[in-house]
Order: C-alpha cells, then structure tokens, then sequence
C-alpha cells in the first residue's frame, strides 16, 4: 500500500497504539498517564503492564514486575486481536521483561519508541543495575525512535556529551535518538535530536516547576506522531508544546511533587498539531497570501465563528518561517470561520478549513489530483452584500456550493479585495494531507 493510500486508510479509522510498561497507581506517570496522553490527542490506547507499582507524588515505595507468563499472555492478547499503528515501551525494569519484549517485537515492522526509564522523579530505582546490559543489546535495538533524558542517555553510553551519547546510543541500533533537556539557557530547554542523515537541536519555553509525568506525555505524544506517520520534526514541536501545557497546567494532588495535567479540548489538540504540520511543508511560505493565513476546526454544527477555533492573530509569513500570531481561540477567525460555518450547513462533515495565496498551478494540480474545486466571482457580488459587513464570505459560498462537497473553493478577488483559495476538510489532518497534494 503506497503511502498516499496507508494515509488516507488511517483517516478512515481509530488510530491505535499500544503502550508497555508499569502501572502509576497515582496516574502521574506511567500506562496511566499515556492513556491520558492518547486520548488528547484523539487516538485509542492498549496497555500491557510490565509491573506493578506502590508510587505517589512523594516516593515509590514497592515494585513487583509481573511474571513472564502474565506478561507474554497481556501481549497475545493485544495482538492477535487488534491492528496496532505504533508502540511505546516504557518501564521493563529486569532482564525477565526486556527478553520477552525483544523476543516478540525483535520483527516487528510496526514503529516503536522507547522511552528509557531508569530513576522515578523521586529517586527510586525502575531499571535493575544488573539488566543494563541486557537493556542496551535488546531494546535500544528495538526503537526507531528512542527519548532518553541528558541523565539516562550518559547511563546508556557511558558518555557526558550528549552528541557523542546519542551517537552511542544509536550505534546501539536506536534508528533516531532524541535526547531531551540536553540544554538549558535563558528560559529555554533544547532537545537534541540525532537522525540517519541528520543532526539538531529544537528549543522551546521552560517552565521550573518539578513534577511528575511530563517525560511519559513527551514520550507518548512521539508516539502518536509517529502513529500518524508524522515527520520528526515535527513531531518534537508537538511534543515540547504538549509537554510545556501540561507542566504550566499541573496540579497539586498530592503532597510531593505536581502532577502534569492537560486542559486543551481534542479538538484544540489536533489543531495544533496540524498548525505544527502545516509550518514544516517544504517552502509553505510561498502561499501565505497577503492578508495572512488561518486555519480553524468548528464544533460540530457550528451557529457562529464562537463556535470554531482559530488563530487570533492568524499566520504570518516571516522570511521563510511562518509564525503562529496570537492564541488558537474560539471565534479566532471570522473570514475562513464564516466559510467552514457556510460550508457545515450543506455538508456536516466539513468542520476545518484554511486560506492560502491564489496560483493558477495550484488550481490546476488540484484539479489533476481529483479534488472537488469550485469557485466563484466576486465581481458579480450585489452592492447591498457587499456593503454589508460580513456578508461578502457568506455570498461567496453560498454561491459556489453545489452537490458535492467541495475541496477547495477559490476567487480571483475584485477591486481592493485579494484573490484566494480556501481549502476545506472533515478535521485539520485531512486539510493538511491535502494541502501537501496539491503545492
């Protein structure tokens, strides 16, 4: 199955990824906080537990792994009944656990990131001293994507720089190796992120709070990217802005340490990360029109623009970068908003919606690729529409809409007013697979 196609069929059904590791009584960390993370994001979360835990905010006082048996029985389980998009290892703790792991996915041509965990937040033990070795031979092998922190990345390779740690590390057989809070300066935490073919470093706000969880969030919302076939990338900027919500958004619980907790609605999730997508298409400044762009995600049967997410100061096009301008907020958009709204009414599935610079090439590639493109001309608006505000967008649509839900709907503008292209979808994710078809 070509990509193109795999793509579309994983539109068409729940995104599932499966999660190893221990059970976080507290649900600070562990499988609980990874299906906490899933569901954020919208997918659907399989666990199987590797051991039992006696943690909370303040210590871990008792891990019992569980026994080959149960754990091999957990993994039948799963796999023989259910289609898994990506799988995330966390906690194995002894050498019992990790030979099973590597035994049943040592073929596996499903994606695997491993999050090595070594020490809890507290301090306590969650990897044996004496199955490092076996750790290093068995699972770091497994990952095409691995996440150790600066501490546990110098216990793996035996190295205090962190270049020549991940390099190690990936020596080992980890595909990609990303080393989290490599740096930290100004405010500003840098993770390092070694590929095949590539090195760098990508950097975002931090916030000095301690806390509990935030390394399973970063870990698992990989995951998803890597799940929803995501560039690296652009999986990182999505994870570092999950990971940076949920540590300013968590929460005393208990009497220790913060527990990481997310406020953000799904559907407020997967329009950011499809913003996230958006600004890593190769050369997509080239159609921020002049006016900006934006890109929005209604509620299902939206009445007004109060009803769907969008930038409030759109994006902007900054040398080659594009630049998110303002909060993703509810009534963030009026022009592309009003569009998605008129275009919900005929055809209920479309809920999300952005704007791009008119190109002729676009047009007719769209075309070539099979989408639905219609238009309409805005010199034959009526004066009184026109003149009244608001009413132009509504017009517009309304008089390009025929029996088939639209792709794409396009002007070539009139006096003062600059011609554009509109490009719709069922969710943000489709609106980007779409855009990446057609420039």
């Amino acid at each position: 199955m070509g990509k193109s196609r795999l793509g579309k069929f994983l539109e068409m059904r729940m995104i599932n990824i499966l999660t190893i590791g221990g059970s976080d009584p507290s649900s600070g960390a562990g499988i609980q906080s990874d299906i906490r993370t899933f569901s954020d994001f919208g997918v659907y979360g399989f666990t199987v537990i590797t051991a039992i835990t006696s943690q909370n905010t303040k210590q871990v006082s008792n891990v019992e792994p569980v026994s080959k048996k149960s754990l091999k029985s957990q993994l039948d389980s799963i796999l023989s009944d259910f289609h898994i998009d990506a799988i995330k290892i966390g906690m194995v703790y002894n050498s019992d656990i990790i030979k099973v792991i590597h035994s049943k996915f040592r073929h596996s041509q499903v994606p695997i990131i491993v999050d090595p965990i070594i020490k809890s937040t507290t301090g306590n033990t969650l990897l044996k001293k004496n199955a490092i070795v076996d750790y290093k031979k068995m699972i770091i092998p497994l990952a095409d994507i691995i996440t150790p922190n600066k501490y546990e990345a110098k216990i793996l390779s035996g190295m205090s720089n962190v270049r020549n740690a991940a390099k190690k590390i990936q020596m080992l057989g980890a595909t990609s190796v990303i080393v989290t809070s490599a740096s930290k300066s100004n405010n500003k935490i840098s993770d390092f992120i070694l590929e095949k073919e590539k090195e760098y470093q990508i950097t975002g706000k931090m916030i000095p709070i301690r806390n509990h969880g935030s390394g399973c969030n970063y870990s698992a919302s990989i995951a998803v990217s890597l799940a929803k076939q995501n560039p690296l990338r652009h999986a990182v900027k999505t994870a570092k802005n999950y990971v940076y919500n949920s540590i300013k958004n968590s929460k005393n619980i208990g009497k220790g340490v913060r527990i990481t907790h997310q406020n953000i609605p799904a559907e407020k999730m997967e329009l950011i990360e499809s913003i996230n997508g958006f600004k890593q298409i190769k050369n997509v400044y080239k159609i921020i029109p002049e006016c900006q762009t934006n890109f929005v995600f209604a509620k299902k049967k939206p009445k007004t623009i109060r009803d769907v997410l969008g930038v409030s100061g759109r994006l902007v096009k900054s040398g080659r970068d594009v630049l998110t301008a303002g909060e993703i907020i509810y009534g963030g958009s009026h022009h592309v908003g009003t569009a998605v709204i008129q275009v919900n009414k005929k055809f209920p599935n479309i809920r999300s919606g952005i704007n791009i610079k008119f190109n002729t090439k676009i047009i007719s590639k769209a075309k070539r690729c099979g989408l639905i493109v219609l238009n309409y001309d805005r010199s034959e608006e009526p004066k009184k529409s026109k003149q009244k505000e608001g009413s132009s967008i509504k017009w517009g649509i309304n008089n390009s809409l025929t029996t088939k839900s639209p792709d794409i709907i396009y002007h070539e503008g009139d006096f003062g007013k600059e011609s554009m292209i509109l490009v719709f979808g069922e969710t943000p994710n489709h609106v980007i697979r779409k855009i990446s078809r057609i420039i």
